[in-house]
């Protein structure tokens, strides 16, 4: 016989990728024992894990959520409560600029007010400095204008009632002159 047709019947009769049957028969209950073992102990524990990461990353979503829903509405109030502020500011300072005109407007008029009675009091002042030295001077003039007469005239003047009219005759005519000068 050919060797080749040797070799191909001996290679059919053991073939090495089919195993023997016993050797299969054998291979196959211990794949169903641990499989068995696997579906009995193992997956129960794989499912529930898998259960347990579920809901965890669920309930880490709602969570996030939840958070992010309320960082939100927290957001929300801050920026109410800055534009109220930013409000509130603008009418406090408006406020402040309205007290600050009526108070400018009090000073001046407190100013126009105590300048008006400085003034007057300086006029009554000098109203009154002027008919006391006009009195003082009517006086010094009467006795100096008594005097040059009697020396004049050559006779005393010294009566009161005559001295006082000459004085009072001598100086409205010096008025009236004076009056009529302006």
């Amino acid at each position: 016989m050919n060797p080749l047709v040797q070799l191909a019947a001996e290679a059919e009769v053991e073939n090495p990728l089919i195993p023997p049957i016993p050797e299969l028969v054998i291979g196959l209950i211990a794949f169903v024992i641990v499989f068995g073992f696997l579906a009995k102990k193992l997956l129960p524990n794989i499912n529930k894990v898998l259960e347990e990461r579920r809901e965890a990353i669920e309930g880490g979503i709602e969570k996030a959520d939840a958070a992010q829903t309320e960082a939100q509405s927290v957001l929300e109030q801050y920026k109410a409560q800055l534009a109220e502020a930013r409000h509130e500011a603008a009418r406090l300072r408006q406020e402040a600029q309205e007290q600050g005109v009526v108070i400018l407007q009090e000073m001046r008029a407190e100013g126009q007010r105590q300048r008006e009675e400085i003034i007057a009091a300086g006029h009554a002042q000098i109203e009154a400095d002027r008919k006391a030295a006009a009195s003082a001077l009517r006086q010094d003039v009467g006795k100096l204008a008594t005097d040059l007469a009697g020396k004049l005239v050559g006779e005393s003047l010294e009566d009161h009632a005559r001295q006082s009219g000459t004085v009072d005759r001598f100086l409205d005519e010096l008025e009236a002159k004076a009056e009529a000068v302006r």
